[in-house]
């Protein structure tokens, strides 16, 4: 039975922390768009950005599963 607690208990703050992580990078790139001038360079930035998820979410997903 606590064994089940915990693993519930431990679902639940691992939905709750990769919500702050979306909702904490969606902030930050919204206030990099108001920053940002020209198509060109939103469009670099956008390009490392990906470039920097397609990294670096493999890994943090890998140390919550």
């Amino acid at each position: 039975m606590a064994n089940l607690i915990g693993e519930m208990l431990v679902g639940l703050i691992r939905i709750l922390i990769e919500d702050w992580l979306k909702q904490a990078a969606l902030k930050v790139c919204a206030w990099l768009d108001t920053m940002v001038r020209g198509r060109v360079a939103r469009f670099v930035l956008g390009g490392f950005l990906g470039l920097a998820a397609y990294f670096i979410l493999p890994i943090i997903l890998g140390l919550f599963h």
